[in-house]
């Protein structure tokens, strides 16, 4: 099988563990090298970059708070020494806080928007000089349908996925002319440890209203991510793909 994603290098936020750990192994099983940003789990880090080298790339990984700029400048500035360049960008980095709006407090709004839509924005700022001066690169923005449909208790979750979708059309308008392209992914419901955390009622809920009756797998936003990475995906920019079983139709 041919190798998609030869000789290019992948920078992976939120990479260690879930939807991003599928990516990155994705990624590298068609020949990319991967870079990894992580909130705190060092551990798993490390153990989703040896699952990486096993693949025959090259995997490193730093601890880095997106959503402070300059801990997310310090980062890039290792990863393009470390890896030369940097084609693909995954901003895939998420948290949740959730709680009814009424309820909700201010700091738990404040954080969700800071790490899922201003450290996306942080990343792309930081990365686009080197896409612009390699003219080419791939920018690519885990959203969610709960930014396209909303979802009570995820007020602030909901308007960072909103907004992510904004930054990925304007993203797409802003860089196109020099050869960048920028999607995003919006899942629905994936069987992650976010979703683990569901009561069982919650999940069969959930599962019912999905058409095809069964949660995602992380590997089937791997998938969508490894095409629009590709050169197959070359002229598409600027799209919402939506890999959620139907739920959002």
């Amino acid at each position: 099988m041919n190798e998609m994603l030869k000789n290019k290098t992948a920078l992976i936020t939120g990479g260690s563990r879930g939807i991003g750990k599928a990516i990155a192994l994705a990624m590298a099983a068609q020949g990319a090298d991967i870079a990894l940003l992580y909130a705190g789990n060092t551990a798993a880090a490390e153990e989703t970059c040896s699952e990486i080298r096993a693949l025959g790339v090259k995997a490193e990984s730093r601890r880095c708070d997106i959503a402070d700029p300059a801990d997310a400048e310090a980062a890039v500035k290792e990863i393009l020494a470390a890896f030369g360049s940097v084609d693909i960008l995954v901003n895939n980095a998420g948290i949740t806080r959730d709680g009814l709006l009424m309820a909700m407090k201010e700091e738990d709004f404040t954080q969700v928007l800071n790490t899922n839509l201003t450290g996306a924005f942080h990343m792309i700022k930081l990365l686009c000089r080197s896409f612009m001066k390699q003219k080419s690169g791939t920018i690519i923005n885990i959203t969610s349908v709960s930014g396209m449909m909303g979802n009570p208790g995820q007020a602030n979750y909901s308007a960072a996925k909103a907004g992510l979708i904004g930054l990925t059309k304007t993203v797409a308008k802003e860089l196109a002319p020099r050869g960048i392209t920028c999607n995003a992914i919006a899942p629905g419901f994936v069987a992650t440890a976010m979703t683990d955390q569901l009561p069982e009622g919650a999940r069969e809920a959930a599962v019912s209203a999905i058409p095809l009756k069964r949660m995602g797998r992380p590997e089937d936003i791997a998938n969508a991510a490894v095409f629009l990475a590709s050169d197959m995906a070359a002229y598409i920019t600027g799209e919402i793909i939506k890999v959620d079983g139907g739920l959002y139709i």
